[in-house]
């Protein structure tokens, strides 16, 4: 089990920043392409790697396009050594998280790097200092853009990649931001479990009680009702993570446009939604794992033109036999009452009847034991270790 998060502490020393390194911000098309474009180089010939579309990255930089920056603050930039370029970072100042937490904290992400600590140290300086004239006083991520979003550093579980949604980056990063004064402040797991796995008989038998107890009923997202079924999903979302360490609520517009953007990619028979009298009160959603698809085509089909990438290839694709439940909550109230266990199960059982091999659970808080125990219960491994740095501004 992962140590509790340890409280930032300044570095005792430094790498030295290269004076041949100049970090700008982005300011024209031709720079943010070249943002979009950098990590192609750093990562050729990682057979882990997982290309993003083109296009989905222009989207989701574009603030007439992604509703995140209707509220936030983001500056893009790009670190060269002369006309090459050797590492790009975000900086993002969040209002609603300021307002939440009652903190000071601001964010870096999109961070991409050679394997040189100067440089890293050049662009997480210049991030923090355009984060601390912002009245910042703290520093975390990386935030891609925040905990709805990409979130955190790879640290454990490079051997295999990512699944659809998550990040992934070089094992030489957190040296390279361990060697710049950042430190734990969170960590996130990733499980990995079998579509033929067979979890505890004592473990079907206590939810198939509970089912009968509590009067739980489970069934399929209704894509013909789709505007109520966002409704019903938005509000257990919004109840089950309000107290969750760094969660910040979506906005209607965000959450709308995951939602369509969700709606072309879902296979509607392992979206659950759990009733109890008639009232939706937990759910649970699991995509098929698109990077499977996007890996075999390099990234390339951009076309399709969608955030969360090659939707109708993911659909159509026989390749893709891996799943990724994304996400699953339980309106206050009804926690503890065998809802997750009832809602694994199903999800477990459809995955196994639509012939899918099986998949990762991600993610999770490290000290969410509950839900860890709970994971771990079905017969859930330990697969990955994702880290949320922290460091005083």
């Amino acid at each position: 089990m992962a140590l509790p998060a340890e409280p930032p502490t300044p570095p005792t020393s430094s790498p030295p920043l290269p004076s041949d390194v100049q970090v700008t911000p982005v300011r024209d098309a031709a720079a943010k392409m070249t943002f979009i474009r950098f990590p192609a180089s750093l990562y050729a010939g990682d057979p882990n790697w997982v290309p993003p579309l083109e296009m989905e990255r222009k989207d989701f930089l574009d603030p007439k396009k992604n509703p995140f920056f209707d509220y936030a603050e983001v500056e893009l930039f790009l670190a060269r050594r002369g006309r090459d370029v050797v590492g790009r970072i975000a900086a993002i100042r969040n209002p609603r998280h300021l307002e939440i937490h009652g903190t000071k904290e601001g964010f870096f992400g999109l961070f991409e790097c050679v394997n040189d600590a100067g440089i890293a140290r050049a662009l997480l300086e210049t991030a923090g200092t355009w984060l601390k004239s912002r009245g910042m006083d703290t520093m975390l991520g990386p935030a891609n853009f925040s905990s709805n979003q990409d979130w955190g550093l790879l640290v454990d579980g490079f051997d295999t990649p990512p699944a659809i949604m998550m990040p992934y980056n070089p094992t030489y990063y957190p040296a390279l931001l361990e060697a710049c004064g950042l430190s734990k402040a969170k960590d996130l797991f990733a499980f990995e479990l079998s579509a033929s796995a067979q979890p505890p008989e004592k473990v079907v038998r206590i939810a198939e009680k509970m089912r009968q107890r509590e009067g739980v009923t489970v069934r399929a997202v209704n894509l013909k009702d789709f505007p109520a079924e966002v409704e019903r999903i938005r509000s257990i979302y919004n109840s089950a993570w309000e107290k969750n360490w760094g969660f910040v609520p979506f906005t209607d517009k965000e959450f709308d446009h995951l939602a369509k953007d969700m709606k072309t990619i879902v296979r509607p028979e392992l979206v659950l939604i759990a009733e109890v009298k008639g009232e939706a009160v937990a759910f649970s959603m699991t995509l098929p794992d698109g990077n499977q698809a996007i890996k075999a085509a390099n990234g390339r089909l951009t076309t399709f033109g969608l955030p969360i990438g090659l939707a109708k290839l993911v659909l159509a694709s026989r390749r893709i036999n891996r799943l990724r439940l994304i996400t699953l909550g339980i309106k206050e109230g009804y926690r503890r009452r065998g809802l997750d266990a009832i809602l694994y199960l199903d999800t477990l059982r459809t995955a196994h009847r639509l012939g899918y091999a099986g998949g990762e659970i991600s993610w999770t808080l490290e000290d969410n034991h509950l839900v860890n125990r709970a994971i771990e219960s079905m017969g859930g491994q330990r697969s990955k270790v994702y880290r949320v740095y922290q460091r005083p501004l």
